[in-house]
């Protein structure tokens, strides 16, 4: 029974006299009537469910950058992400859709050195004078691609896609994963000062944890120091710097075939630099990498470059942690 017929009902059943029910009833009617003309109270600034409102449209480029900007932003704000996840960067057609994402956006993040090299024209088509743009790699100083191929052969392929600034690759490294983040952090409190509490709080608990990351990797990584190993992709050259290992990388990009020169240079590569494992990446599946492990008595081992995966800022570590284990067992050859 609802509560308006709860009090006629209890009116009812006190049959008062006709002037008594009479008074009741309109005072009752009154009440009732400024409850209804009554406008709720709006939630005020502490409202937690006001927070994601109140702070700016994001949008971030593809998945690592996405991560680290989500982990920042928390509840405070809106965050897009311009590339699914699993679409490669250099694949990534852009779409009128994408640049009505860039049009209603407050700002847009990227990994920047190069990486994403198709935004100054989608950001120009956009046509959003008040767009605020983060560099997650300001100040950070790119090392100089190794290519495998044969530049030319690259480009007859279509497969020329080098990257002039030098490798980007730059979130690979819990380090410099470390100052992306920190970027986005003094950047955006740039531009949203009124989160900015909010801002440094967040980066700092997700920088503990990258903090922690790199303690791992220096303890597990340490005694194989010097392990040399091959990968399919130019994506780790950052990662094995800063914790003593080299990496050879055979081609440039992920999908582009391995040729039988490629096939050969593996074989060299083994002979001049002792190297212990093979690096594929997860969903990579090509026979003749097998067999080339199989011949050369080098270990297999998966390793993500995460341009793929879940937009949970904690899948960072998941994958990161993943990749450690199957580093540590590549370069033990085990």
């Amino acid at each position: 029974m609802s509560s308006t017929n709860r009090h006629f009902s209890v009116l009812h059943s006190l049959r008062p006299k006709a002037s008594l029910q009479r008074f009741f009833l309109t005072a009752f009617t009154g009440l009732m009537a400024i409850a209804c003309s009554t406008e709720p109270t709006p939630p005020t600034s502490s409202n937690p469910t006001s927070s994601t409102s109140s702070g700016p449209k994001i949008v971030t480029t593809f998945l690592p950058v996405h991560l680290f900007t989500k982990a920042v932003v928390g509840d405070t704000g809106q965050v897009d992400i311009l590339i699914s996840p699993g679409v490669e960067v250099h694949d990534y057609q852009a779409t009128p859709d994408d640049a009505k994402l860039l049009a209603q956006a407050d700002v847009l993040v990227e990994n920047g050195l190069g990486m994403e090299a198709f935004l100054s024209d989608l950001v120009a088509n956009a046509g959003n004078s008040e767009l605020q743009q983060i560099d997650a790699s300001e100040g950070i100083e790119a090392m100089k691609e190794e290519h495998g191929h044969d530049e030319h052969n690259h480009d007859e392929h279509g497969h020329g896609h080098h990257h002039p600034e030098g490798n980007p690759h730059v979130w690979l490294d819990p380090v410099l994963a470390q100052q992306q983040v920190a970027n986005i952090r003094d950047r955006l409190i740039e531009i949203d000062p009124d989160n900015a509490d909010s801002y440094r709080s967040n980066a700092e608990a997700y920088i503990e944890q990258l903090q922690q990351l790199d303690n791992e990797f220096k303890e597990k990584l340490t005694p194989v120091q010097g392990c040399n190993f091959i990968t399919f992709h130019d994506a780790f050259p950052y990662l094995a710097q800063r914790y003593g290992l080299e990496q050879e990388a055979i081609v440039e990009m992920p999908e582009e075939s391995i040729t039988p020169q490629d096939i050969q240079r593996i074989q060299q590569l083994t002979k001049e630099h002792s190297v212990k494992a093979l690096l594929t990446e997860p969903g990579v599946e090509d026979k003749r990498i097998e067999q080339i492990s199989s011949d050369l008595n080098l270990s297999l081992e998966a390793i993500n470059p995460l341009e793929a995966g879940e937009t949970d800022p904690q899948y960072y570590f998941q994958v990161m942690r993943s990749n450690l284990e199957a580093l540590s067992r590549a370069c033990q050859n085990k």
